[in-house]
């Protein structure tokens, strides 16, 4: 019988592949997120020149014109996020990662030789292939989170592998500034998302690996102490995970645990792109603010909140380290700090005039960074209810919550008619608030931190066994004259 006693002294001191592992996810999502939000940036310096490098070709586009660029990528990434839980049991999230951000990168590499002929439509183009290359990523982190972390490290190893969110949106607003400014100007973004991008493929080649059974570099130590780890979890044989386990998909459709997931985040990101793409629109129109010429104001609350997403991993190592409180606690309390918190900021951002800009920015500030709470307190939850479906389960989250930055901008744009008018903005926050507050309430009921039945690997097998014991005990009871067969009574 393990106990874990015996996981805690087999527990490698040193530093090991799975680490190697989580820093290539983390480098991994930063790469991808530089390719995805460098868009903005971009379009600023294609359209007008003289912000950055007057030294290379302007286009005249319209605002709507514009918009379709923006939003592109998100037509293309909402489709394959869950085709990409399916591709990563098939090939491996080794593979499937490749594939992604070797075809996000090729791709980046396009428009500085593609625009000056197929205009803003090839970009956009481009974009929806970007986007469908991308939407494999998250399935693929998420199972490869449940394949190389011990259960006592997953929480620590899987939110710092999620800090690259907030590090890459940060990344990609600094260096794409600088870059479009420089010698190399506007092309030269894409040239240097490309090269990073090609650089962690090979990184990934020669590191990655589907799981620590399969790494040339894993110790026998640290191996055996993530199989006695995922064991003593009552998982079996993970080092399977995608390749045999049949899916369960109606015990899935079926859980309330899952859809309480899927409520959440899809809430989480309603409020996240009202607070990331409408919050600035909004202070520039009411507030007479231009948060995106400030650089400082711009990127402020991105760093707030990769900042606290290291505060937030800090304290929940500290409460599970010495079992303060459960993971179940742990989990509802941040969400609920980084959904109903940010949810009083917006009301509160909408009641604010042109004389108070400085509470503005203060309040969107710290309502983006305690949203960081959302990795720990509901993104990493695909691993807790299903560390051998975490792919799927991602994919099939990731579908929904993707769909929403494409619906918020036209649902905005039927309430707002005229950017300057605050009761019209008002209204668009009460109803991200309302969103915010009651998908969390909805996960603070519904949602389970603890592995769900139907992540047995003999799930379907077993079911499959009861239904046919129970058909066989009513034959056996019809046969012996308690019950009619096919309407005729067997004595």
């Amino acid at each position: 019988m393990i106990n874990k006693t015996d996981v805690e002294k087999e527990k490698p001191v040193q530093f090991g592949q799975r680490h190697v592992q989580i820093f290539l996810l983390f480098t991994s999502i930063i790469v991808n997120y530089v390719a995805k939000f460098n868009v903005g940036v971009a379009v600023v310096a294609m359209t007008d020149a003289a912000t950055t490098n007057p030294n290379f070709p302007e286009y005249q586009w319209t605002d709507m014109q514009k918009s379709y660029i923006l939003s592109s990528f998100f037509w293309g990434n909402f489709i394959t996020q869950f085709p990409g839980g399916y591709l990563c049991r098939r090939l491996g999230a080794k593979r499937t990662m490749l594939i992604s951000t070797l075809g996000s990168s090729l791709l980046a590499l396009l428009p500085p030789l593609c625009v000056s002929w197929g205009g803003w439509g090839i970009y956009c183009a481009i974009r929806v292939l970007q986007g469908l290359f991308q939407g494999f990523l998250f399935p693929c982190l998420h199972a490869h989170l449940a394949a190389w972390c011990p259960v006592n490290e997953r929480n620590r190893l899987g939110a710092l592998a999620n800090t690259g969110i907030e590090c890459g949106t940060l990344l990609s607003m600094f260096i794409s500034g600088m870059i479009a400014a420089s010698s190399i100007g506007w092309p030269g973004l894409f040239y240097v998302s490309a090269g990073i991008g090609l650089a962690w493929c090979a990184a990934w080649q020669w590191l990655g690996a589907n799981k620590p059974a399969e790494s040339r570099y894993i110790s026998a130590a640290e191996l055996n102490y993530i199989q006695t780890s995922q064991n003593l979890n009552e998982q079996v044989e993970l080092d399977e995970i995608g390749q045999k386990i049949q899916v369960p998909w109606h015990a899935i459709s079926t859980s309330l645990p899952f859809w309480a997931l899927v409520v959440a985040r899809s809430a989480h990101s309603w409020g996240f792109s009202t607070l990331q793409a409408e919050l600035p629109s909004y202070m520039k129109g009411v507030l007479n603010m231009d948060m995106k010429s400030n650089a400082l104001y711009s990127a402020l609350p991105y760093l707030a909140m990769w900042c606290m997403s290291y505060v937030y991993l800090i304290i929940s190592d500290i409460l599970l380290s010495r079992n303060i409180v459960s993971l179940t606690v742990i989990r509802k309390t941040f969400n609920t700090f980084a959904f109903w918190l940010p949810a009083i900021g917006l009301i509160c951002i909408g009641l604010l005039g042109e004389q108070q800009k400085s509470v503005a920015i203060v309040i969107m500030t710290i309502s983006v960074g305690m949203n960081a709470g959302a990795t720990i307190g509901s993104a990493l939850n695909t691993i807790d209810l299903s560390p051998n479906h975490a792919g799927i389960l991602m994919g099939i989250v990731n579908t929904a919550a993707n769909v929403i930055p494409i619906l918020t901008p036209l649902i905005v744009g039927l309430i707002v008619s005229d950017e300057h008018n605050r009761v019209q903005w008002q209204l668009v926050f009460i109803i991200a608030a309302v969103v915010f507050a009651l998908g969390n309430l909805f996960y603070l009921i519904f949602g389970k931190m603890s592995l769900q039945p139907w992540d047995d690997r003999d799930f379907l097998s077993n079911k499959g066994l009861q239904n046919i014991q129970l058909s066989v005990s009513r034959f056996n009871k019809k046969s012996n004259g308690e019950g009619p067969i096919n309407g005729v009574v067997i004595s």
